[in-house]
Parts: C-alpha cells; structure tokens; sequence
C-alpha cells in the first residue's frame, strides 16, 4: 500500500495565478463540510458526492479539536469520528481537500472547537504562552499525522493546510509560526494557507513576517447574517477579494454561501438572503474581478449542532445555514447555481491563468462590463452586471467585442438582479467558439464529438458566433434558432425558451452537438467524466466500460431521462435499462419514481419522573464537593468557593448543585447568579419546594467583560418552609448552552464560566455539591449528554430499564421539573430508497423545552416557543428497518402542557447503493 501511494505521489505548487498539480493548473471550487455535524459517516458520502455533482472539486474541512478530545491527553479518532475514513472518502471520490486543523475553528461550535478542558489550564489561548503552547501542540501531534499521510503528494486529497482560522485580533505571530513549524514536523508538506478575516484591511494579512503563510486567503460575508431582510444587499460590501500576497494565487478562503439564522428569522430566509441572485451577481463578479482561482464556499452543506456541539450566542439545534443542500441532504435553487457555475469554473481550463482585459463597450453606461484574459490562449472572459448591483431593473445595451476572432457587436439584457460571465475565443474541444452571448455550462466530447451547454435567462435573447473555415451544414433539431454564415463565422441567434438542439457537421472536424437551454434547463444536467445526463434528480457517476455506460442516480419521480454517451448501453443502478437512440444521438430511458412512505406515528408512551434531586432527602453523598477556591478564569467569584462547572470536570449539559445550610428560620429570600450562555436557564428548589426559574446569564458583547450580574435571581423563601437550626437543602439544575468561542482571542470570553457563580441564603454559611454528566459515551461522546438524572442512569439510551415507567403522554399537563418519555418505533422504509426522517415539535402551552433522544443520540434541544420545530434524525442513527427508541426529556419552569409530537417525511429518492 505505501508503495502505491507512492507511485500515486503529485507534486503541489503554486505561483500568483493558481495552485499546480504535476504542473497542471488547478482551479480550486470548494465547500465546507463539517463531518461533526452529520454524526453518521455512511451519510458522509451522500453529501460529499452531492457537492462533486454540483461540480465542487474540492471540500473544506474542519477538525474539531474539542470534538476529539474530552480531556487532557485523551483523543478519539473513532466511529463518529474517524477522520482518516472520512479523508479515505474524500481521495475516493476525487475531491481536492483544504485541511483546517485550527487549533481554533470558531465555526459556531462550543468553544470555537477549543476542549472545554482547556477553560481551566491557566495562559492566553491563542498565544505562545507555555501552558497553551503545551496543550495545542498535542492536538497537532494527534491530527497532523492523520491528514499528512493523505496530502495529495501521498498520493492523497489534501491540497492545502489551513493554520488557525481568522486570527486577527490580539494576535501572536511567534503562536502562528510555530503552528506551522509544527506543521512541517509532522509531515505535512503542502502549501500553508490562512483565512483572514473579514477583508484585506485587517492586519495582520499573515502575508508577509513573522508568522507568515504561503498562500493567505479572506474570508468574506457580503450579505453579513441580516436573515430578517433578505433583499438588502451588500451590507459588509461588494465581496470582491483581494490580492494579499504577490507571489500566490487570490483566495476566497471562506465567501458567503449562506448564513446563521443570528435573528431567529428562519432558515428558509437565510437561503433567500444568500440565493441565486446574490450567488450569480457576487460569485461571478469576484471571480473575474479579483482573478482568484482558489474559492472555499461556507457552507455547503450546514448540518446539526446535535448534542452540545453548538456555541450558544449564535446558533441553535439546526446548523442549516440556508445552504445548498439542506439539513436533511435534499437540493435547492441554490444547489442548481452552484452546479451551473461550478461545472463552468471546473470545465474551462484558461480560467485558471488570467489578467485584467479590456473589456466590451457598452451601450448602455447601467450595463457594466468587466473582462480578463489568459495570457496563453487570449481566451476573454467578460462579466456583465448592472453598474448599480443591487438594482432589479431589467437593462439592455450592446457590447463592441474585440476578440481574438474579430470585432462583434452583440446584444446583451439583463433580467433583475443578474449577472453573466460570457466566454470569446475558446477552443472548445474541436471547436472554435469565437463569442456568445449565452453562458456556457460544460462541454464534452464522447462517442466521437463535441457536445456543449449553454443557457440564458428564461425569454431572453442570445446569440453565439463560432468559427469554421468553410460554410458548415447546420441542422436544427429543435427549437427555434436563426442560423448564418459569413466571413468564416457561424452565428446562431435564438431565445432562451426550453431546450434548442443545433447539430453542426461538414467542416472536417468533428461534428458539434450544441444545446441551448434556460437556466432552469441547464440545471438538469449533470456531468460525470466524458458523459452528460440529463432529467433525473441526481446523477452521482456515470462510467463507461465495454460499451455500457453504468448511470448511479437518484430518482425523485418516475422520468424520462437522456444519456450523452459513447456506449450504446446502459445500466442504471446496477440494472440493465431499455434504451432508444433519439435525434440528438442521446440514449434515452424511462426510470421508476420511489414507493409513497408513511411513517408510524408515536404512540405507547412511558414516563417517569426526573428530577429526584430536588428531594430534600436526596442522598448526593457520592456528588464531587464544590469546595474550590481559585480558578484559572479571568473571571473571578466575589467570595468563595468557585462553583463555575467546569472547575470540577463537568463541561456540557445540565449540571445540579445542592447547597446545604443550617436554617435560622429568619430566611427571606435565595440570591443567586448563573452563566448558561444564550437562551439558558437554571431552576430552584428549597427543601423539595419550587421556588421558580431564571435566565442564565449570557456575554452580550463580544469585546466587553462579563456584566457584573450575568443571571440574577431572587427567589422569596415561603413563610414557614425553614425551621430554625434544622438542616435545608437548596437544589438549583442548571442548564449550559455550551461554550463561548474565542474570537477575540482574549479569555474573558474564551473562559468565561458555566453553571452557578454566585449564590447567597440571607447570611448562612452553605456547603455545596455538584454533579453532572456521570461517565463518558465512548460511542457518543462527551458532547452527547449532560447531568440530568436520566442520563446519569442511561435512561436515554436503548434497552434502558423502563419496565416500572407509567403509561402516559408526553402531552399530558406537568409541573415543573423534568419528566422521561420514551417509546419504540419500528421503520420499515424501502431499502432503495432515501427518505429523510424529522421529527415534528407542535407548539405547546407553557416555558418548557424538550432534549430529543433517539437511539441514544442527543439530536437536539426543542424549546417550546422557539424557531425550531422540526429535528432531523439522520440514517445510521436512525435504523430506516428496525426499531429504534425514543426518548424524550421534558424540562418545564412553570406547569405546561407540551405540544404533540409526530415523524415526517422531508424528502423520498430512490438512490443506488455504494459504488
């Protein structure tokens, strides 16, 4: 095996223009993907494959630091988060990778991906101090040598290393040298890379000093994560990206490609923010304005912050992000933009070497152009866009075009809020194609000719001029195009309205299939290799072999669907298919939609009670004592002990402290103060009586201390509840949302503490236990559960010993406290099929959440009243064809009564099996 990868061993470099592979230009289309937000590796290679079909070339990744070590020393590269078989994947199916270590990500996650461990090692993070430097370097010691021996000159996938993440504030460039000096002792040897955030007049750039990397990339958000207003374009600016180094290629190293819902407007108004408009108007115009050939869109696929993956101030269960393929893997309008400019970015070579260009003249000073040129071939390259981008009015002018070919004078109109980058002098394949008003989507050649894709605006004209020597025999095979020939240029005149099919022969070269479609056309091709197919809802890979082209689809209705192909056979699926041969010399087949699902609904309930630790006769003898008094956190308690959570090991979850206390029976009120982060809360109970629940505490400001009184609550003590000189009991659950990230580098927010951090009974002296998740999932992990009883005791998980649980329903009215509900399910999903499976929260009455338990997996945290109420329950966890067990833990603060609770179907395809 080594010495296989050796002899698949590539050499990576890279000049001001581009990256080079075995000196071939690479153009790097890439997504984010963050393997620790989908917990089933068999679903890895659906969205993976999905991102290649869309023609991304590459994906970015992120490896999560905390997600892999629950505690100093300890690291777990297994099951969930088995990196190296997720990077195997990625090598399988040919995608470049961007490998982004950290040892900071931010990427919305608890802690910004630092271990929650690290709260309480003293020092800086994200700086050379000792106690740090000590710890970060282990983490590189464990993950460096996973991606280095998959590096592309391993004959890997990984292309490029990524140090740190948006480093730009109290920066340490002795830290970010020494990263990279780390780096290159453990192997890794491809270009280093960083992603600067947010634009280039942030310093530093590390493009140059101490700390500097080879290649520095920005990251922009030009639409910011304004959800609530999706028409406002541009508020962070005109997300052009800037050159930062001279001597490497422009990067886009993270550029919008959806947005966290920070406002809580929805998902869907995410998408519509960051949607084909935006994408066709920003993306184009980047790409020919800045010249950069190396792109790292966030997200492509969101994912879910199951467990206690998420940072609280931004983010809640969903990680959807409005991006192109959703939460629960289906595809979208945005989807269909991102193939049809990645299969254009992807297909043409002379992309990959440009320089700024004189550009067409326009008619019309609203229509602006922009051009560049490759050197090499003097293919142009011309941008067309309102001269206001964030105008809707619909525009027309003519371009004067000097092209390599000639002088042409071509309309042009834009339709609302567009863009286009139009293509002349292009050796497309055997052809000669001197200027076009359409924009080209791919071209190939198989089965012994060219065949290309261009496609317009719905109604709009185009036009396309190629070049032959002599007069060519054109036949138009449908649709409704305007042919003629003079001066060696065949032009072609047309409306982008369905489908034209234009077959041009007769000039000694091979014969040319042009197809002239919309842009809702060209988004139903795909291309795989030499082959094009078109009609079907995904096409995963399509390879010829003996003359049978083997098509892997997925199906989401019964279709009609056509194969460009050299082979005269076909398979679909691992099925033989009938085919016929129509006139475009396309094979043409009928495929069967999916079965209808119905999914079970929810019934023969179980409950128990949850909170026996609310009991004054509770015995928390075996609870850790919560005695400490000093913590490494900057943030330090008014008098002691420091109850912070983390101080005693306990880092996710809900955590319980018992305070116990002599009463003197003059107690009026309970003074308490919490941090639980963003939508937190904590709940009292004085000798097994409710006293009532208060919002924790949250950091408000990114740049500012923690306020003095994060989560205040006064609680009245009941007439006649303490008698004096008898032994009380003050019982608070305390609920931590996770941990704040570390974006400003400073510690005050890095490390400011969860769980109580202040606490007063009129004057008593209190005695304080605490306790929280009990012992590591190894399966799971230390995300997955917190310390409720019920987890505590494996009630969440399957086969639990739920025999003396009462019947019930979780919709029945409660009281506040914590109340188990669990059921079995049994799937009996088609096995060919792919049916995405959520579960559906109906609004109830009352403040209440609800942690949503499945198979053992914590997938998400409902809160009655919130912008979330469906929860994605993905294959693997969830068995489509067996029984699975739900459960659910209800934590009310007043005396509620929870909504119904039911499954639903968010998709159904018939896919095929692994390749």
């Amino acid at each position: 095996a080594q010495a296989d990868a050796q002899a698949d061993a590539h050499d990576v470099g890279y000049d001001r223009h581009s990256l080079i592979v075995d000196g071939k230009r690479v153009l790097l289309w890439s997504g984010e993907f963050h393997y620790f937000r989908l917990p089933s590796p068999e679903l890895w290679r659906d969205v993976l494959e999905k991102m290649k079909a869309a023609g991304f070339n590459g994906v970015s990744l992120y490896f999560n630091w905390g997600y892999h070590s629950p505690a100093p020393g300890s690291y777990d590269f297994t099951g969930v988060r088995d990196v190296d078989r997720l990077l195997r994947l990625t090598e399988e199916l040919g995608l470049y990778v961007v490998a982004r270590p950290g040892p900071y990500i931010n990427a919305e996650t608890t802690g910004g991906g630092l271990p929650a461990w690290l709260k309480t090692v003293p020092g800086r993070a994200r700086s050379s101090d000792p106690e740090y430097t000590r710890a970060y370097r282990e983490w590189l010691a464990n993950i460096d040598p996973i991606i280095a021996r998959h590096q592309v000159t391993r004959g890997g996938s990984v292309i490029a290393y990524n140090a740190e993440n948006e480093y730009a504030a109290n920066t340490d460039a002795a830290y970010m040298e020494d990263i990279q000096r780390q780096a290159r002792a453990h192997g890794i040897d491809v270009p280093i890379t960083h992603n600067q955030c947010c634009d280039a007049s942030w310093t530093p750039t590390w493009a140059s000093g101490q700390g500097a990397v080879q290649i520095p990339g920005v990251d922009d958000y030009p639409q910011s994560f304004e959800c609530r207003e999706p028409a406002v374009w541009g508020t962070w600016g005109e997300g052009v990206t800037e050159r930062l180094s001279p001597g490497a290629p422009v990067y886009a190293a993270e550029y919008q490609a959806g947005a966290i819902d920070l406002f809580r407007a929805g998902y869907d108004k995410c998408a519509e923010l960051t949607g084909p408009r935006f994408m066709k108007v920003y993306y184009k115009s980047n790409l020919i304005t800045s010249g950069a050939t190396m792109f790292g869109y966030y997200m492509a696929f969101g994912g879910t912050n199951w467990g206690r993956l998420g940072q609280p101030n931004d983010v809640y269960t969903s990680y959807d992000y409005g991006a192109p393929i959703t939460e629960n893997r289906r595809l979208t309008a945005k989807y269909d933009e991102f193939k049809r400019q990645g299969l254009f970015v992807t297909s043409v070579a002379p992309l990959t070497r440009t320089e700024p260009a004189t550009a067409p003249a326009s008619g019309n000073p609203s229509v602006h152009t922009e051009a560049r040129a490759n050197p090499d071939t003097g293919t142009q390259f011309v941008l067309v866009r309102h001269a206001d981008r964030t105008t809707d009015r619909d525009e027309s002018a003519d371009l004067t075009w000097d092209t390599p070919d000639g002088t042409y004078r071509l309309p042009v109109h834009l339709k609302g809020r567009d863009a286009k980058i139009l293509v002349a002098g292009y050796d497309m394949g055997g052809q000669r194609l001197a200027a076009t008003t359409s924009e080209l989507l791919t071209h190939t050649t198989t089965g012994g000719r060219d065949i290309a894709v261009l496609y317009g605006t719905e109604g709009v004209a185009g036009t396309t001029v190629l070049r032959y020597g002599t007069r060519p025999d054109v036949k138009v095979l449908s649709g409704s195009v305007k042919a003629s020939f003079a001066g060696g240029d065949l032009r072609l005149d047309y409306a982008h309205e369905g489908l034209a099919r234009v077959e041009i022969s007769g000039v000694g070269r091979r014969p040319l299939l042009l197809l002239l479609g919309t842009e809702k056309e060209a988004a139903g091709f795909w291309r795989s290799g030499d082959t094009l197919v078109r009609g079907t809802y995904l096409v995963r890979s399509a390879r010829v072999s003996g003359g049978t082209v083997a098509v892997r689809a997925d199906l989401d209705r019964p279709t009609e669907f056509e194969i460009f192909t050299s082979a005269r056979r076909a398979t679909l699926n691992g099925r033989s298919i009938r085919t016929r041969t129509n006139r475009s010399g396309a094979l043409v087949a009928r495929a069967k939609g999916p079965r209808p699902v119905r999914l079970p609904a929810l019934k023969h309930w179980r409950g128990a009670e949850g909170a026996p630790e609310a009991r004054p006769g509770f015995d928390d003898s075996s609870w850790t004592a919560a005695d400490r008094t000093t913590t490494a956190s900057p943030i330090k308690p008014k008098k002691p002990p420091v109850l912070y959570a983390d101080e005693y090991g306990f880092h996710h979850g809900h955590v319980w402290y018992r305070g116990h206390f002599t009463a003197t029976g003059d107690e009026s009120s309970v003074k308490l103060n919490a941090i639980t982060g963003k939508g937190g809360v904590y709940q009292v109970w004085l000798n097994g009586r409710y006293l009532g629940s208060a919002a924790g505490g949250e950091q408000k400001d990114a740049d500012a201390p923690v306020n003095e009184n994060p989560g205040p609550g006064t609680f009245d003590v009941p007439p006649g509840l303490l008698a004096e000189g008898e032994g009380a009991v003050l019982s608070v659950l305390v609920e931590n949302m996770g941990h704040n990230d570390d974006w400003t580098a400073d510690d005050v927010r890095h490390k400011q503490p969860r769980g109580l951090v202040g606490a007063e009974v009129t004057d008593n002296p209190v005695t304080w236990r605490i306790q929280g998740t009990r012992a590591p999932d190894r399966l799971r992990g230390p995300l997955n559960t917190g310390g409720l009883h019920g987890e505590r005791n494996g009630w969440h998980l399957p086969g639990a010993p739920t025999g003396e649980w009462t019947a019930t329903s979780p919709t029945r009215p409660v009281a506040p406290g914590v109340h188990w509900y669990t059921t079995q399910v049994r799937l009996a999903l088609p096995r060919a099929q792919d049916v995405p499976v959520t579960l559906r929260f109906d609004r109830g009455e009352g403040r209440y959440r609800a942690l949503v338990f499945v198979n053992g997996w914590n997938l998400g945290e409902y809160v009655n009243g919130g912008i979330q109420r469906d929860f994605t329950l993905p294959g693997g966890i969830l068995d489509p064809r067996g029984r699975n067990t739900l459960t659910i833990a209800v934590i009310t603060e007043e005396r509620s009564k929870p909504g119904g609770i039911a499954l639903s179907a968010a998709g159904n395809v018939l896919r095929p099996g692994p390749h």
